[in-house]
């Protein structure tokens, strides 16, 4: 098992955040959106974009958690971002109350793939838990590229389920299937005794 931890992300992380949002695209997605799109993806604009997430979030509740793995040195493995579920997290033509209240989104959950399998999605989700709980949240949602196994595979074996939303984005004149999926959010901690 890998010794790794999660904290806040700082506004230094900004350029690393970027680069595995970058890498773990490029490599996750590389059969799902065109290779000129992803090899046009600008590092700087991300990590502006980054930047601006972690200094300016738009509330208490919006969150950039990174996954840090502890070897001779330490490494920025992984990040995860979320906050209160807005007009992004609908599927198209969806009313805005639909989703109720309380519900949180999860924009990006990622690990670079070459620290994959060693435990930094489940710390970085079960973080966000913790802070979806204390924010009182009772539900969340989470867009998945319907040919992304890798991610679904992850959620559903942690309790997500399709919720049978469906939408296609746009990329480039392809259209590109997403599912969403949801969960509760538990009121007390999960103990695994």
């Amino acid at each position: 098992m890998a010794l790794g931890y999660v904290r806040p992300a700082r506004p230094e992380d900004a350029g690393e955040i970027a680069r595995i949002q970058l890498a773990t695209w490029r490599v996750a997605y590389r059969r799902i959106l065109p290779r000129h799109v992803l090899d046009n993806l600008d590092e700087a604009y991300l990590a502006r974009r980054w930047s601006a997430a972690v200094q300016e979030p738009p509330s208490g509740a919006h969150r950039v958690l990174v996954a840090v793995e502890q070897a001779e040195q330490s490494y920025l493995v992984g990040f995860a971002a979320s906050g209160p579920a807005d007009a992004e997290a609908l599927a198209p033509q969806e009313p805005a109350e639909s989703l109720g209240e309380g519900v949180v989104a999860v924009t990006d959950l990622l690990v670079e793939p070459r620290w994959g399998r060693r435990g930094h999605g489940s710390r970085l989700l079960s973080a966000l838990v913790e802070h979806w709980r204390a924010d009182g949240f009772s539900r969340a949602v989470a867009w998945a590229f319907d040919g992304d196994e890798a991610i679904r595979k992850f959620l559903t074996s942690t309790g997500w389920e399709p919720d049978g939303a469906a939408r296609a984005l746009d990329v480039d004149d392809m259209l590109v299937p997403q599912l969403r999926l949801h969960v509760a959010v538990p009121t007390e901690p999960v103990t695994t005794d």
